[in-house]
């Protein structure tokens, strides 16, 4: 059992009630590591910290560029630290190591990338249409940042926040998920190692309504940033709201992905089961809705069903797995549920719907690979997220008619559309409310490119240029260069 501390302030300590939560491997069942149960005291420390390193001391000091050589250094040892810091993500959320030792290879680059782009952060020279004055705006950081990511990708959607705040020069108080904390908390040991001040990032793990809570509310935190499910996100955003506090939230999704009859059907196929089993369902831009055009619905439908028949469930540290367990207890048992609705509501069950009773699976928690057809675009199995490895097969006739059911769900966060037709690609990149349109392709991202949600999916965008500006605000200066003052009750 291994046992991880709350990092304040540079330094790791206890959390001041003593107090622990264990986190289990979602694969053997069982309790591996402990975390520390923080409270409302332990928030007011690291907010405090946050607060000082931001405004006085070394961090303030620092310029932009030296700033970014600190973001570059980090990414440098997070390459470093790829292989052990994802399998503390494999025992603690269950995803494949592979999946893991990707990211953790790939995230590297988003503190490059923001450490190359601190520096590029400017202001403007107004050409004002009144004589006699100068004026010009500055980009500002906000100050403290509260960081709240979800369990299934901690340090990946982390870094996607972290980044770009740290390249504002905001200082942070990250508070991850209870279910999945010990990652974060071994990534940030690597801070001291690359000498960042102590303040400027700061962790304190524990529950939702404990710390989540008070780190929202607390004064002196001037920006949070959320990932995870809308109804928390909402209860946040109308926390924030009292307080006028800034607010990012990337939240869930019930993307379509679209099938028209002149795609290629191999990439398509590969594409929707990817799309949906690859992470056993746990993401956000899961494509769990699976539109097919009329002419290849019964062909897509078959080789969908077959090839999913054909995944490896298992270990997620063996190379062979190819579907992992549910991350954690109340989520599986959520996806159990819907199972039941789904079949409640008059789909048919086509693939799964089981606890996976494969000798390979032990006393994980495992799915099998669901599929649903004859799914309305009312039923709840279409227009809630399930956030597990269930499929909802829906027809379409025409162009149209897959634009209304692609649209017909209060999220926006994802979709995909595959068709050989480059006006079509053109015509549905335009039409679809969603942030981000694949065509040909589904679940790619990148540090480069924007990232966030329409409609309820959230607010904001992550990743890009773009991210780094809800870190900043805008000041206006004005100078008078030789203006007369004139009549002091007249505005000029």
């Amino acid at each position: 059992m291994e046992r991880y501390r709350l990092y304040i302030d540079g330094k790791h300590c206890d959390p001041d009630n003593g107090e622990w939560l264990t986190s289990e491997n979602p694969f053997t069942g069982q309790a591996w590591a402990e975390v520390p149960r923080g409270q409302a005291s332990d928030v007011e420390r690291a907010v405090s910290a946050a607060h000082r390193a931001f405004d006085a001391g070394t961090w303030p000091e620092l310029s932009a560029s030296a700033r970014g050589l600190l973001l570059h250094r980090l990414g440098d040892r997070l390459a470093q630290e790829a292989s052990r810091l994802a399998e503390i993500e494999v025992r603690d959320n269950g995803k494949l190591y592979a999946e893991m030792y990707a990211q953790m290879n790939y995230l590297p680059q988003w503190f490059r990338y923001y450490g190359g782009l601190a520096d590029k952060v400017q202001g403007n020279v107004i050409p004002l249409d009144k004589k006699g004055f100068f004026n010009y705006t500055r980009k500002e950081p906000l100050g403290v940042v509260a960081i709240i990511t979800p369990w299934n990708s901690p340090l990946m959607l982390l870094a996607w926040k972290l980044a770009p705040a740290l390249a504002s020069g905001c200082t942070v108080v990250i508070k991850p998920s209870e279910f999945t904390s010990a990652s974060t908390l071994a990534f940030v040991r690597l801070f001291d190692e690359v000498g960042f001040p102590p303040g400027v990032v700061n962790v304190v793990t524990g529950l939702g309504n404990e710390v989540g809570s008070a780190l929202v509310s607390h004064p002196l935190v001037k920006k949070i940033t959320f990932t995870g499910a809308d109804g928390t996100g909402r209860r946040i955003n109308e926390q924030a709201a009292r307080d006028f506090k800034h607010v990012s939230l990337e939240l869930g999704g019930k993307s379509p992905n679209i099938v028209f009859d002149d795609a290629n059907i191999d990439d398509a196929v590969n594409g929707a089961v990817a799309g949906i089993f690859a992470a056993t369902g746990q993401t956000c831009i899961a494509g769990s809705r699976l539109l097919v055009q009329d002419g290849v619905y019964d062909e897509v439908v078959s080789r969908v069903v077959e090839l999913a028949k054909t995944a490896r469930m298992g270990d997620p540290m063996a190379k062979e797995t190819q579907v992992g367990p549910i991350t954690t207890k109340p989520q599986f048992e959520k996806v159990l549920s819907y199972i039941e609705i789904a079949q409640d509501e008059g789909a048919t069950l086509v693939l799964g719907g089981k606890v996976a009773q494969r000798a390979e699976c032990g006393n994980g928690w495992f799915i099998e690979p669901t599929i649903f057809t004859n799914v309305n675009n009312k039923m709840r199995i279409a227009q809630e997220e399930v956030f597990g490895p269930v499929l909802s097969v829906i027809r379409f006739k025409d162009e149209a008619q897959a634009v209304d059911i692609a649209n017909d769900v209060r999220f926006g966060l994802g979709a995909g559309v595959w068709t050989r037709d480059i006006g079509r690609a053109f015509r549905m990149s335009e039409r679809i409310q969603s942030g981000t349109v694949w065509v040909n392709t589904y679940r790619a991202v990148s540090y480069m490119s924007p990232f966030g949600g329409y409609k309820d999916s959230g607010l904001g965008r992550e990743n890009g240029i773009d991210a780094i500006h809800d870190f900043l605000q805008t000041k206006s200066v004005w100078i008078n260069t030789g203006a007369p003052t004139g009549n002091p009750f007249v505005i000029r």
